[in-house]
């Protein structure tokens, strides 16, 4: 089968969940035998090369701009893929390229979209951008077959769109590098750091977990892993406010921040906006104690296998779970058996195998909506109650 990536910045991954995702999937569809195109932007990628783990990669023109970059480069790439690739299937990201997927409906190329979350919620985005992302959500459903990577987000659509979408999460791997050169260079110690991985935007809540970090009484590091495009001025102000305990490497990949996730003492991941971020997903493969934004998203994820902090209440509940982690060696090992454990539901392979069930049906012409993945999610506890410090 001929399947086409498009929608986001590409691979090899050097900004987000979504790009990590591609490079897993581009490669598992790869050894399962199909013939993988992704289409990247050449200006976000550390090298132009024509292929990377098994997919032949390429790179249509784009504007550079916070607001039309996403969708004028997809703009050039569906009518590539409709024109002259011909793929069997398209998989297009992010919700907000939804009204495109009129190219591939017209020219008879069978398309999914997986919207990510509820976009329109960011705080980067102006007013008339999220009237157009509502708008995108709300035709997506219409246009192609939806992918939601979180049980809610499916709900959401449901309630909201009156439309079925289908379950696939992100997937996970444990680290590969456990080394401590990554260490070295920015002067950590193995077991003495608090670690964030992500994009450095306000809805990520990092400017929360900064101003919490300051009420810690430890000598623990907090290294803040992550950049953000069109976003200087946020940055620049998370630097301004941070204690000198706090770290700030930009972005890590590969084996480096592989290795910062086997060595940290706990993640936090404060992300407010979104479906299943893949960064919980790794946390948890990596065996790690693991404090999160108590939402609905991330409760699927991690149900018990790690700690809650209500932002609502602000810096402080984040402040005292922080404490209580850096203090409390015990509830720490406790909770990392609980996510090695978890983290065995989500592997990259089941992800791909759901996403080729899917594939199979819209290639022949049929519906497919509910759950395409085979991970016993739904048979987990998820508690009511809030577990806090």
């Amino acid at each position: 089968m001929k399947i086409a990536l498009i929608g986001t910045r590409g691979i090899p991954a050097r900004y987000g969940g979504f790009e990590t995702a591609i490079e897993h999937l581009a490669e598992l569809f790869s050894a399962h035998g199909h013939r993988v195109t992704v289409y990247c932007r050449a200006h976000e990628v550390s090298e132009v090369i024509p292929s990377y783990r098994g997919a032949r990669l390429l790179y249509p023109p784009s504007l550079k701009n916070k607001y039309l970059e996403t969708i004028s480069h997809t703009f050039v790439g569906s009518v590539h893929l409709a024109v002259k690739a011909r793929p069997d299937v398209a998989v297009y990201f992010i919700a907000g390229n939804s009204p495109l997927l009129a190219i591939p409906r017209l020219a008879r190329v069978p398309a999914l979209i997986n919207v990510d979350g509820l976009d329109w919620r960011r705080d980067k985005w102006p007013a008339v951008a999220k009237w157009y992302i509502r708008t995108a959500e709300w035709l997506a459903p219409r246009l192609a077959t939806v992918i939601t990577d979180a049980r809610d987000v499916q709900s959401y659509y449901r309630d909201v769109y009156h439309r079925d979408t289908v379950y696939i999460p992100y997937g996970a791997s444990p680290p590969t590098a456990t080394g401590t050169a990554t260490l070295e260079r920015y002067g950590l110690e193995p077991g003495g750091y608090v670690l964030y991985v992500g994009r450095l935007v306000p809805e990520n809540r990092v400017h929360l977990l900064t101003a919490a970090y300051r009420q810690v009484k430890s000598d623990f590091k907090l290294v803040v892993v992550g950049g953000a495009s069109f976003e200087d001025d946020f940055v620049q102000r998370l630097h301004r406010e941070a204690d000198e305990r706090t770290v700030f490497t930009g972005y890590v990949f590969g084996d480096g921040y592989d290795e910062l996730r086997t060595h940290a003492h706990a993640m936090v991941v404060p992300h407010a906006v979104g479906g299943t971020h893949p960064v919980l997903l790794e946390a948890l493969a990596a065996g790690q104690c693991v404090i999160a934004n108590d939402n609905q998203q991330n409760r699927e994820v991690v149900g018990t296998a790690g700690l809650y902090f209500d932002e609502r209440l602000g810096e402080a509940d984040l402040a005292a779970n922080l404490q209580r982690v850096v203090d409390d060696a015990q509830l720490v090992a406790d909770l990392r058996s609980r996510a090695e454990e978890r983290a065995k539901i989500y592997s990259w392979e089941r992800v791909a195998r759901a996403y080729e069930d899917v594939f199979d049906a819209v290639v022949e012409g049929s519906a497919f909506t509910g759950t395409a993945f085979d991970g016993r999610t739904a048979d987990l506890p998820v508690p009511a109650e809030r577990r806090r410090a």
